[in-house]
């Protein structure tokens, strides 16, 4: 039967870089692309505009400006929600400086759903989740963005999320695992926010933050997914040195 045989293979055919199954969720187009990474050993940094001051806007472009500095892009997605001019809703901290402030405001929106909650990275590699309510600025924050509504917090899925909503959409989050590592993910069809949490939650997240909806993306070279469509705001990227890349003198 290669009808139900393809039906098959759709269900085990996601699977992380690291190696291990992902497993998916109740549907075939709910399937979940995964990339675990590991903030010690790789370069994570938050991208919005150009050194030109020029709005990057997807990953095709990211992967150009990235090129020009000898660096090979691994894989980026969406870092959280935008206004129309591309500027971001919430917090937006690059290399230490403050972008954009805290945005604590109360207003209908994904965005705006309690708790929402910030993702960042210090300036000794440690990834962080957190509710808005409990983030505190420091100088040692090199990279943050705000997003909402949190998907996971202390291990336990957002009690605002509904089990068997019919409000499926793609999404695209990060989770914090055990051992500093990162999980990011996306669905590659409608999953709700229940089912996208759950999913954290049993990989082992202690803390998920959804990052944005159906404009969501991906580039995931590994896995041959270069999604180059759409016009972002932030975005996060992991990258290493190009292998053309020369030895800097010393």
């Amino acid at each position: 039967m290669p009808a139900l045989r393809l039906l098959y293979l759709l269900f085990i055919a996601c699977t992380l870089v690291s190696g291990g199954t992902v497993p998916l969720a109740q549907r075939p187009d709910e399937a979940i692309i995964a990339y675990i990474a590991d903030p010690q050993k790789q370069d994570i940094q938050l991208y919005w505009k150009d050194d030109s001051s020029q709005l990057i806007g997807n990953f095709e472009r990211l992967n150009h400006y990235l090129v020009g500095k000898q660096q090979q892009l691994v894989f980026a997605t969406n870092g959280g929600m935008y206004m129309e001019d591309r500027r971001p809703v919430g917090l937006f901290i690059q290399r230490q400086k403050s972008i954009r402030g805290i945005n604590k405001a109360k207003a209908e929106g994904n965005f705006y759903m309690q708790p929402n909650g910030v993702f960042y990275i210090t300036t000794d590699k440690k990834a962080s989740l957190c509710t808005t309510a409990d983030f505190k600025s420091s100088p040692t924050i090199d990279y943050a963005t705000q997003s909402g509504p949190m998907l996971v917090v202390d291990g336990k899925i957002n009690s605002a999320f509904k089990e068997g909503s019919i409000n499926y959409n793609v999404r695209n989050g990060v989770g914090l695992l055990p051992g500093n590592k990162l999980l990011f993910a996306m669905s590659r069809g409608g999953i709700n926010f229940y089912d996208f949490a759950k999913y954290f939650q049993q990989q082992g997240c202690t803390h998920a933050l959804y990052l944005d909806g159906f404009v969501s993306r991906t580039w995931l070279p590994a896995q041959n997914i270069l999604q180059t469509d759409g016009y972002f705001g932030v975005m996060i990227g992991i990258t290493t040195q190009s292998r053309s890349a020369k030895p800097a003198a010393r």
